[in-house]
């Protein structure tokens, strides 16, 4: 501990970088404890489909959608996303998980359902390639 002083000086670059890794690392953790959504695995997604009837939501492109979705999801276009549609209202209540092609944008859209008073909002963690990559079974074809 007594040459402590001496490291960080010879090593001051190294410090700062590590230093800079530990911030980030605790901003992502905090963020993702605060965010209000969970994001899922896909087993998770299929216990809770399975088990409470959750409402899978996908918001990829339509051509995407097309070429494989999860079965039973239902396909609302990003520009026609409205938390407060009637269609969705009435299910405010149960489960709802948002998924998109890569996972990358679904946390978005799960953030304005919870805004808009939806009480049990999820993900899919690496969105329906994860679905694909752990041999789930997709669909094709329109809605």
């Amino acid at each position: 501990m007594e040459r402590l002083p001496e490291f960080v000086a010879e090593n001051l670059f190294l410090v700062l970088i590590f230093a800079g890794l530990g911030v980030f690392l605790l901003a992502t953790l905090f963020a993702r404890f605060t965010r209000g959504y969970q994001e899922l695995t896909p087993a998770e997604l299929t216990l809770l489909i399975n088990r409470e009837n959750a409402l899978v939501i996908d918001v990829s492109p339509l051509a995407d959608y097309q070429k494989a979705h999860i079965p039973g999801s239902r396909h609302i276009a990003p520009s026609q996303f409205d938390p407060e549609n009637k269609d969705l209202a009435k299910v405010r209540e149960r489960p709802v998980v948002v998924v998109c092609r890569s996972g990358m944008s679904s946390g978005g859209y799960a953030k304005r359902l919870l805004k808009a008073g939806f009480t049990r909002v999820s993900t899919l963690g690496g969105g329906v390639q994860q679905w694909q990559t752990a041999e789930l079974p997709l669909t094709r074809g329109k809605a």
